[in-house]
């Protein structure tokens, strides 16, 4: 069966040129899971791109929580519909002072999610994968990713044993804790991310999406496979996290 690329978290609705990297990422046939930060964002996202290999994820930023409330009821009347739910989670680093609400939010989503089933979550847990574990928990009726993991090695076994995927991006090839995350990762719980545009290329501009064969690349070499075995062992992650 023939490879193909995928990128499971990118900010799209964040590009100045959306509708050229669309097209770019169609012509190089990326599945993209685009990732919103809020609910009418998801919407306008939606409403804008009509695409075989984009599809918009659902999201509410844990960071935006407190700030935004008032949209919360909004990410409900979308659930439904949503079958890509991200970005969501926890931050206990830069938005601390909205623990509550955070934790709150997070809780009835995942219950949620759990009631519907079949959904496919992408989840923030900077400073907070204990309780993102927590709440998840071991029987969760749909599947989810730790999208840029930083959290402890101990976790990672844990989320594993949970079913949980992580999406590796080029950022985390750049220091030792994270070459240390991702050669503990099991090789087939991980994925790509290019978490577009928060990381950056060493000429200091975002990493594309269309960049993500060189994340493939870099992952094959902690691995210590080559290039094809890397990207057909992620075939098949990405297949089964679909379903």
């Amino acid at each position: 069966m023939t490879s193909f690329l995928f990128d499971t978290h990118a900010h799209l609705d964040l590009s100045p040129n959306l509708y050229e990297e669309v097209e770019r990422i169609e012509n190089l046939r990326i599945y993209t899971i685009a990732v919103t930060n809020l609910p009418p964002l998801y919407t306008i996202f939606k409403s804008k791109i009509t695409s075989k290999y984009v599809k918009p994820a659902l999201g509410f930023h844990p960071e935006l929580i407190e700030q935004y409330k008032k949209y919360i009821p909004q990410m409900w009347d979308l659930i439904d519909e949503a079958k890509y739910i991200g970005e969501v989670g926890l931050d206990y680093k830069v938005a601390i002072n909205s623990k509550e609400t955070q934790l709150s939010f997070f809780e009835a989503l995942i219950h949620k999610c759990d009631d519907l089933g079949g959904k496919i979550l992408t989840i923030h847990s900077r400073g907070s994968v204990d309780d993102v574990l927590s709440i998840i928990g071991n029987r969760f009726n749909s599947k989810y990713i730790l999208h840029w993991y930083s959290g402890n090695l101990k976790n990672i076994d844990l989320a594993v044993n949970n079913g949980a995927y992580f999406s590796i991006n080029n950022a985390m090839f750049n220091s030792n804790n994270g070459l240390k995350i991702v050669n503990h990762i099991p090789i087939n719980r991980c994925l790509l991310e290019s978490d577009y545009p928060f990381v950056l290329n060493n000429n200091k501009t975002p990493f594309k999406v269309t960049d993500i064969n060189e994340t493939v690349n870099n992952l094959a070499k902690i691995k210590k496979i080559d290039y094809d075995e890397m990207l057909s062992v992620l075939n098949v992650n990405f297949r089964n996290l679909l379903g």
